[in-house]
């Protein structure tokens, strides 16, 4: 079936949604590997919160242990809090003891990376990754972040989605970055004839110039969520084609296996 662009859709303003908590969580998501400490004004230009609401918020998530705080001048950075409340979701995810094995296993083949990633919000997030090969520029590790729309992974979880659900997501990408969106939708039709005819996605261009990436996602979601494995190698090591060749059908195998080692098969 054609992956078509949804109709903007209306916010819903349910009345049950509670602002302030999601404000919160916006000022903790501010944060990446590259920014590890951040000020109210980076909140403030981030969020698009007032400085006043923004100043509240920091001072909230310092005495919850969820921000340090640093200075003068005064920045924040993600306290322990964070990490603890992290913690029961990756220990509750047996997916990453059964499929860690079968990952390192094909990542050693690849000579680059494979990794087990999930949707938040509007990006693919790592929680499982094993590692063969040191030449990639981007090296990934759990908690980082991929692009919905343009990296193989948020791809192959695209096309794999539930409709209502695709179409939510990608309205919401749509508003958040619309160049980003219209330079990079189109991308998605010929991506979800590739999982249909393979059982994979690749990626030779569109996030990264330095390495390949191929993606194939569980048959469907496990405990609420739907798993995508993604294999990254460095473009230099060889051509696209003879790189998927190999990889994407590798890649089918080791989400098909895992499939059975969950009962999901």
């Amino acid at each position: 079936m054609p992956i078509e662009s949804p109709p903007p859709r209306a916010p819903s303003g349910e009345r049950d949604f509670a602002t302030t908590l999601a404000h919160g969580i916006d000022i903790l998501a501010c944060f990446r590997a590259d920014r590890p400490e951040l000020a109210n004004k980076d909140f403030a230009q981030q969020t698009g919160l007032s400085k006043s609401a923004v100043a509240r918020l920091t001072h909230t998530l310092v005495e919850l242990g969820f921000l340090l705080r640093s200075g003068p001048p005064a920045r924040y950075r993600l306290g322990a809090s964070v990490l603890a409340l992290s913690y029961p979701l990756l220990a509750s995810m047996q997916i990453r003891q059964l499929a860690r094995p079968l990952m390192k296993q094909l990542a050693d083949h690849a000579c680059g990376a494979v990794s087990l990633v999930v949707r938040d919000r509007l990006q693919m997030v790592y929680v499982e990754t094993a590692r063969s090969n040191d030449a990639l520029q981007t090296r990934p590790d759990i908690g980082a972040a991929l692009p919905l729309l343009s990296s193989a992974a948020g791809k192959a979880w695209l096309c794999r989605a539930p409709e209502a659900e695709r179409a939510a997501v990608l309205n919401q990408l749509r508003v958040a970055d619309p160049r980003h969106y219209a330079e990079h939708f189109p991308s998605l039709e010929p991506a979800s004839r590739d999982l249909e005819q393979k059982g994979y996605c690749g990626n030779n261009v569109q996030w990264r110039p330095d390495a390949y990436g191929f993606a194939a996602p569980l048959c469907r979601p496990y405990q609420s969520l739907l798993y995508v494995f993604n294999c990254g190698v460095p473009s230099g090591d060889g051509p696209y084609r003879a790189r998927a060749a190999d990889l994407g059908p590798r890649l089918v195998g080791l989400a098909r296996e895992t499939e059975r080692l969950l009962g999901l098969s």
